[in-house]
């Protein structure tokens, strides 16, 4: 079921308390749902939405009900964080939290591209295509929810952004050829950042008769707190890995991976050339 409904007792309690919120001052104020909203540039269905948790308030709403109703004081405002969680599946809220934050993360995918740098047409491609399948509220939901995570990049202090991707995850198709040329072409544009490295794991590797990344995809998070952490993913289900014992076998499996990768040349080079494939 999406996080978002249209039934006011299954909305997600963070949705609930601002609809409540918005309702009450409102009240309190004696405007009209309409009144409310044209002080905010919104109709009066809009705000009817929003109080019965038919639809989900965008940041710009959250702004501008929190200079009508509170005099720019960023009551409402402080909620987005909260609400930004409230799209995420439940397996991976935990991990979100810790990613907002975080001061490096290091990334191994071996299925799709990892979701911090993907497209939202490829997002959504992925997210459809998955069983079992979902509706289309929930897709909406979970392709916003992703997207919202860019933020990152652009976050003060800049966190240290790694990703080494298995050579299949590249050459899987998901979507139409245009969706996957687009993302192969966005990869190599969120190269060029300062903060990120991008390396391929090529399919060969495994000839050489070693290949560190045959257990599977992983993240290697350092908390704003100094900490490190592992995230592990598969069939829906999450774990978060904090024991040192085990962060030391993970993280040294993922430096193994990293240098058993091409280049962050050679890999640009090579996601250039499949995605002229695509073409």
């Amino acid at each position: 079921m999406s996080a978002w409904v249209n039934e006011y007792g299954d909305a997600s309690p963070t949705y609930q308390f601002v609809a409540l919120l918005v309702r009450t001052l409102r009240e309190a104020n004696g405007w009209t749902q309409d009144e409310l909203g044209s002080e905010t540039g919104y109709t009066g269905s809009a705000i009817s939405a929003l109080e019965r948790c038919a639809q989900p308030p965008s940041e710009v709403k959250l702004a501008k009900l929190d200079e009508a109703l509170f005099g720019g004081k960023k009551v409402l405002r402080a909620a987005q964080e909260y609400m930004r969680m409230d799209r995420y599946p439940r397996h991976f809220k935990n991990y979100a939290k810790l990613e907002m934050a975080a001061l490096s993360i290091c990334s191994y995918e071996t299925l799709v591209i990892d979701g911090l740098f993907q497209t939202e047409e490829y997002a959504r491609a992925v997210i459809e295509c998955g069983y079992p399948p979902r509706d289309p509220e929930e897709a909406d939901t979970l392709v916003r929810g992703r997207i919202d995570r860019k933020t990152l990049f652009d976050r003060k202090p800049l966190p240290l952004l790694e990703l080494i991707l298995e050579e299949s995850a590249l050459r899987r198709q998901v979507g139409t050829p245009e969706v996957m040329r687009r993302q192969l072409n966005y990869l190599i544009e969120q190269a060029q950042r300062i903060n990120v490295t991008l390396q391929v794991l090529p399919l060969r590797r495994g000839a050489t008769g070693q290949h560190a990344g045959l257990r599977g995809s992983m993240k290697v998070l350092e908390t704003s707190e100094h900490q490190t952490v592992i995230y592990l993913e598969t069939g829906g289900e999450s774990i978060l890995l904090s024991e040192p014992g085990k962060v030391t076998e993970f993280a040294q499996r993922y430096a193994k991976i990293r240098a058993q990768a091409l280049s962050q040349d050679e890999s640009l080079a090579f996601i250039e050339q499949l995605a002229e494939e695509w073409e």
